[in-house]
């Protein structure tokens, strides 16, 4: 059974006002993971990004007496690139629910995981539409109700005992908070403009095409459904207990050198790592200098979710912008994704590369040249960091 567009309002009713008798439903169909993001997500998921795209463009923002209205340019790109993200990050979310499934009794099934990845997430997009107005943005909280469409939904369609359904919940929510948030951090730097129409997937359920940045680079979507499998076979080597942990902060802190190129001693530093659910990081962190003459160095192990990381092998992307005093670039290079920043006016930068899909890597402060954040940077042990990853 597939959900035709005439009856997506239908779903929406179902899904939302009678979660209990909707998801027996759901869970009797064969709707494949193509037709669910054609009919059904590619619609739903648009509703967020269309409702703040006119409000930027409509009404602008305000607080305090200070109104700020975003170029058209602007806006749109946060609005395409949203959007984006919101169809990778059911995919990605579909593979942690079925992976933790056999962790709290449940039975593992791909589909059905995507299923509820897919439906659950109706509420979140259709309160995105209090966005659109001024005064209404806050009823967005409605879409917290998805967390409630969750619980109903996971011991129906991945045979949850009741007693489980609960804590299976709050991990799957929590760890998507916390794989949300490193995705959001790797395309931050990458708001720009896209266009053109993908064919999302083909016929065996798998992504492919482009996605076209005019005068910049594409999107290739088979690269992001490679990311989600790199994610998944993380996932299943934790499950036999054979995954790799995150490099101990401690270690990261031996990669960073004791001294930068430009002479400049370490004066500090600080580590730290954490994990949850079994998807976990850490951190290190030294400064060199003090006051004004400083530079902070900073390397991060993705841990369990460096499949994340591999997004950035999706974007073929070389850009180069620059407003007033300020550049900003975004490429490619020797095979990693790498962004900078840099005012000449106040001197102040940064600098951040992806080593080997995992290690996060970034170099910012006040500085007389971007050449000066990049030595830093280069000034790490790469050689053996990269020889960490394998």
């Amino acid at each position: 059974m597939i959900v035709e567009k005439n009856n997506l309002v239908a779903r929406v009713k179902g899904i939302l006002l009678s979660p209990k008798t909707e998801w027996p439903v759901i869970d009797g169909e064969t709707t494949s993971i193509a037709d669910i993001y054609k009919s059904y997500i590619l619609p739903l998921a648009a509703i967020g990004p269309v409702a703040t795209l006119i409000h930027s463009l409509v009404f602008g923002y305000g607080a305090f007496g200070i109104s700020y209205r975003p170029s058209f340019l602007s806006a749109i790109s946060t609005a395409v690139i949203s959007y984006l993200l919101t169809l990778v990050i059911v995919f990605l979310l579909a593979l942690l629910i079925d992976f933790l499934a056999p962790k709290f009794g449940a039975t593992p099934n791909r589909d059905k995981a995507f299923k509820v990845a897919a439906y659950s997430a109706t509420a979140g997009w259709v309160a995105a539409i209090f966005n659109l107005i001024p005064g209404l943005g806050m009823l967005s909280i409605l879409g917290l109700y998805s967390i409630y469409l969750l619980y109903i939904g996971l011991p129906i369609l991945m045979k949850v005992p009741e007693d489980k359904s609960a804590v299976y919940t709050i991990v799957i929510v929590v760890s998507a908070a916390v794989a949300g948030f490193i995705l959001s951090a790797i395309m931050a730097p990458l708001m720009l403009l896209f266009s053109g129409g993908p064919s999302l997937l083909n016929d065996d359920s798998s992504m492919s095409g482009t996605v076209s940045v005019p005068g910049v680079g594409s999107l290739d979507l088979g690269k992001l459904e490679e990311a989600g499998k790199k994610m998944e076979a993380a996932s299943e080597r934790a499950q036999n207990g054979a995954a790799t942990p995150p490099t101990p902060p401690d270690q990261l802190l031996k990669l960073l050198p004791a001294s930068l190129p430009n002479g400049l001693s370490r004066s500090g530093f600080e580590t730290n790592s954490g994990s949850v659910a079994g998807i976990g990081g850490s951190t290190a962190e030294a400064t060199y200098g003090t006051g004004e003459n400083q530079i902070t160095l900073q390397v991060t192990d993705l841990g369990a979710a460096a499949g994340l990381a591999a997004l950035g092998g999706a974007l073929n992307i070389e850009s180069q912008k620059q407003t007033g005093t300020v550049e900003e670039r975004t490429g490619t290079v020797d095979g990693r994704m790498t962004t900078e920043r840099y005012d000449s006016s106040s001197k102040r930068g940064r600098y951040g590369t992806i080593f080997a899909d995992r290690f996060n890597v970034e170099a910012k402060g006040k500085v007389d040249s971007i050449d000066v954040l990049k030595a830093a940077v280069a000034a790490i042990d790469l050689q053996t960091m990269e020889g960490l990853a394998e």
